[in-house]
């Protein structure tokens, strides 16, 4: 009675319990004829289904003595389940099949066709034209794509860099992730702070020609698509690994040389006795000339042995050499610069993402002091609500281990592998 009365359970199952259920309750009826007359089946059906049903008495007397009734619920559903079948013969060879695959993973431009992305129509019409099938729809090529789990009409962004030197990124990358990985070891034991340093620029205080209509029920919200502008204001953010916070920031129009460093001065002006490790990139403005005189003095090291930046002699002499003075590991002010082309290591721009997505985009300002009042509202609001510490698991060196680690997605858990075995099959196929 519990799966007949559950809406959960499919029509089959359902027309099969109540056939074994009428044959328990009234055995004078037990002949297939009268039970399919009364669910309304054939009598060959109904016989089928009882003979199943029968098959596995013993085993049910088995969970019945053992008072095993979750087993015996699984026992009873599985009874009234489809009986496996052969189903129907594939259309297609393996061979067929991973040169539909092949043809999503080239390139189009290759194909002579002015598209940037495949679609399945169009993978479909291609494999007609080189005569791999001799007839084939859209959705079926969708499926072959989805059973390998292959979408050629998405792409994200690639994480590359331009140091040629593979030792030296390697290096450079660990080092940023070491401090990432030890910040609170350090923090909690020597008081470092290790802090994420950069600048979002251009952030444009744009004002819509039109007030954006909010969305209402089985409707979207709209936005114009026309604005004025207001000018561009520079974010300076330093966040906190440890913390989690934005432990200090600066809103204005310029990020000269002069403004970094008085940035810099004003952020260990919060713990001025204190031991500081700063990660960000390299921007010249990152080791000028008055950057590397503050920390010198910070430091108390002599200016007179930093040398003269114009006669380019001394630590002021190159940038080579002023990134190595703001490196120097034993300085309490450290500077960890990342490798070139390598933003992404820096966890301050995950912040500024955030801060792109949940304020400023769709949004309308006008005047600059707006756009300076919603980033400051909104940096208040990240830090007392929904800012915590990130869950940093790169080491810098990606091991075999490390991407053996990652979850399957649930398509690769639960999709069956039957397309994915071709592609298994192809070097023999090929050799045959």
């Amino acid at each position: 009675m519990k799966l007949i009365r559950s809406p959960k359970t499919s029509a089959d199952t359902r027309l099969r319990a109540e056939i074994c259920l009428h044959a328990y309750r009234f055995p004078e009826l037990f002949c297939p004829r009268t039970l399919g007359e009364l669910v309304g089946i054939s009598a060959k059906t109904a016989r089928k289904h009882l003979r199943r049903f029968e098959e596995s008495i013993d085993a049910l007397e088995v969970c019945v003595a053992e008072g095993n009734r979750s087993k015996l619920e699984r026992l009873i559903e599985d009874c009234l389940q489809d009986a496996p079948r052969t189903g129907r013969p594939p259309g297609f060879s393996p061979l067929q099949i991973v040169s539909i695959i092949s043809i999503a993973c080239e390139k189009p431009e290759l194909s002579g066709r002015p598209i940037s992305k495949w679609t399945s129509r169009e993978i479909a019409d291609e494999a007609l034209k080189r005569q791999i099938v001799p007839a084939i729809s859209k959705s079926h090529v969708a499926r072959i794509l989805r059973s390998v789990n292959l979408k050629p009409h998405k792409s994200k962004g690639w994480c590359f860099t331009t140091e040629k030197d593979k030792e030296a990124f390697a290096r450079q990358a660990q080092q940023v992730c070491d401090v990432y990985l030890q910040a609170p070891q350090n923090y909690e034991q020597a008081g470092v702070h290790a802090v994420c340093v950069d600048e979002a620029t251009g952030l444009q205080a744009n004002e819509k020609r039109a007030e954006t209509l909010p969305p209402q029920p089985d409707q979207q919200g709209k936005e114009e698509t026309q604005y004025i502008r207001h000018g561009t204001v520079c974010l300076t953010a330093a966040w906190h690994v440890v913390l989690g916070q934005v432990i200090h920031y600066t809103l204005q129009e310029t990020r000269n040389n002069d403004d970094f460093a008085n940035f810099i001065e004003q952020m260990l002006g919060s713990d001025p006795d204190g031991k500081w490790i700063i990660v960000l990139d390299n921007l010249n403005t990152h080791c000028s000339e008055v950057l590397v005189r503050l920390i010198a003095k910070l430091e108390g090291i002599d200016e007179t042995t930093l040398g003269n930046k114009k006669k380019r002699k001394g630590i002021l002499g190159s940038m080579k050499a002023r990134k190595e003075f703001l490196s120097d590991p034993t300085h309490r002010i450290r500077f960890v610069f990342t490798p070139k082309h390598s933003s992404w290591l820096n966890q301050i721009e995950v912040i500024f993402g955030i801060i792109q997505r949940r304020s400023l985009t769709g949004a309308s300002f006008g005047s600059q002091q707006e756009l300076i009042e919603r980033l400051s509202n909104f940096i208040h609001y990240f830090n007392t609500t929904f800012a915590r510490p990130m869950n940093w698991t790169y080491t810098g060196r990606p091991t075999e281990d490390e991407s053996m680690a990652q979850p399957l997605t649930w398509r690769q858990r639960y999709q069956p592998k039957r397309w994915k075995d071709y592609w298994n099959e192809l070097p023999k196929v090929l050799a045959a």
